[in-house]
């Protein structure tokens, strides 16, 4: 917070007068536009439920499908290995991990800058559009490749070009979304993601027929087609997908003014009037510890996510049948999206993130430990189905952390959501190569149980420390002002602020 704002903010201690500065504050600095002055507390209610379905009915379509064909893209690879990747490029086990492993090469290292840029973009549909069809040519090029070499380098470009999608959506839907709402849109991305795991196999188990025609192997058609949809969608939504509020064609005028006020006056002033630069929200997001156990809580959580990289491989060692093996890959991912879709409803309804967490890790632990002590196949697909469950989930509620608990402004959060999906994802590069020996798989289902373990412990202590710095603030005086030092402004605590969730 700066001297100026520091100096002109009212005392926390000044509590009898807390009510009054308030209502003067918000007079003063976030002033109601022109458009909204004679609508009533009602009218205000209605046009915000409006404007929300209409951004709900456009955004949340666009941005699910696009995520589906990011999955597809980038899982297609492990479909492939049960189509003759290997025998065609002449890979060993050892290889196909490298080639796993090292899309994250060029996904990891561009995520930030990717996220720094988009900033600067009046346009960032568009922006995101674009990677799309960029990345669905290069997945279409994959089927071009005729050496392992090849293959590598064409997995470096497409992770560079995918770099730009989920950190940048991210951002994108909090540019949009009041932080009340973004949990149920992080909720639908997550819902996209996992539909897109469970259509990849179904599509390839059909794709799978067309092995030979035209002379063209399965696994290169698998490529054709996907990447091929992948940029006719990406072109057909950069048509028509919204950017931000203050210019989005799709709200009308008076919408519009509503849009942009409600998120200036739930941010407070320092994001409506401070102006910071994209370095310094890097600098200051760095020098959070939230950040950094949110980092960690990813790590270990983007660890067990590796097991989807491998999926057809690890039920493949139950059932023998290729297409069988595909058509089961599907079940797993669209039962944890009704799961989560209860889980997700249940915490917005009591405003919970760390017992829906604590919920998945417990579930993950028994899971894991039956994948490891047993090759009976309905006990080990039963303990398969639940993976995602304690893999993935996880993850939307440490993006949800984030947003919730990284005080604003946008730079800042979007810094910070780079750089928890960033440095978290370099555990798909190790996490790739644990993977062997099947059918117990013992050095891959016991690094995901350790790391179940880990997160769950990681978790536990962020509990304690926002729950401390949630006293501090309710203490007042140089208890509060001590933990406003991350970028908590003294409005935000006038306004009741507080670490939800835990």
């Amino acid at each position: 917070m700066s001297d100026a704002i520091r100096a002109s903010s009212p005392s926390i201690d000044g509590v009898e007068k807390e009510e009054i500065k308030h209502v003067e504050h918000e007079a003063t600095v976030h002033p109601i536009p022109e458009s909204l002055k004679n609508l009533s507390d009602k009218d205000l209610e209605v046009l915000e439920k409006t404007m929300v379905r209409k951004m709900d009915s456009i955004i949340l379509p666009v941005i699910m499908v696009l995520y589906i064909l990011n999955y597809i893209d980038r899982q297609n690879l492990a479909a492939a290995k049960l189509q003759g990747i290997l025998d065609d490029l002449h890979m060993t086990t050892q290889q196909f991990a490298s080639a796993i492993a090292i899309l994250y090469a060029g996904y990891i290292p561009f995520q930030i800058p990717s996220n720094y840029l988009i900033s600067y973009f009046s346009r960032p549909g568009l922006y995101i559009c674009s990677a799309v069809i960029l990345w669905g040519a290069i997945s279409a090029c994959t089927a071009a490749v005729q050496s392992y070499q090849a293959l590598l380098g064409i997995r470096v470009i497409l992770g560079a070009v995918e770099a730009v999608f989920f950190p940048g959506v991210l951002y994108y839907l909090s540019a949009w979304y009041t932080k009340k709402e973004l949990g149920k849109r992080y909720a639908a991305l997550f819902i996209g993601q996992q539909l897109g795991n469970g259509f990849g196999g179904l599509i390839a188990a059909g794709v799978l027929k067309l092995d030979g025609a035209h002379g063209i192997r399965g696994w290169r058609w698998l490529f054709i087609i996907e990447g091929v949809a992948t940029v006719g969608f990406g072109a057909i939504f950069a048509t028509f997908m919204p950017e931000y509020p203050y210019n989005a064609r799709i709200l009308t005028p008076i919408q519009r003014d509503y849009a942009v006020w409600r998120l200036e006056k739930e941010a407070g002033a320092s994001e409506a009037h401070e102006d910071v630069s994209n370095l310094k929200a890097y600098v200051s997001a760095l020098a959070d510890p939230k950040v950094y156990a949110l980092i960690l809580c990813m790590i270990m959580s983007q660890a067990m996510g590796s097991v989807g990289n491998f999926f057809p491989t690890i039920i493949k060692s139950i059932f023998s049948n290729n297409i069988l093996v595909l058509l089961l890959t599907a079940p797993p991912y669209i039962f944890v999206c009704f799961f989560f879709y209860g889980l997700s409803w249940y915490a917005d309804r009591n405003g919970k993130i760390y017992l829906p967490m604590v919920i998945c890790l417990s579930i993950g632990i028994v899971i894991y430990v039956i994948a490891v002590a047993t090759l009976s196949v309905p006990a080990r697909y039963v303990a398969i189905m639940f993976t995602p469950v304690a893999n993935v989930v996880p993850q939307l509620f440490i993006y949800n952390t984030l947003s919730l608990h990284v005080a604003r402004p946008y730079p800042k959060r979007a810094a910070g959501l780079a750089l928890i999906n960033a440095i978290g994802g370099t555990s798909n590069v190790w996490s790739a190569y644990v993977w062997y020996k099947p059918p117990h798989f013992y050095a891959g289902f016991g690094m995901v149980l350790a790391c179940n373990v880990l997160f769950l412990i990681i978790i536990t202590a962020y509990k304690f420390y926002v729950r401390r710095e949630n006293a501090k603030l309710d203490a007042g005086g140089e208890k509060a002002r001590h933990a406003m030092r991350h970028g908590i402004t003294q409005e935000q605590v006038d306004l009741g602020w507080r670490y939800v969730g835990y």
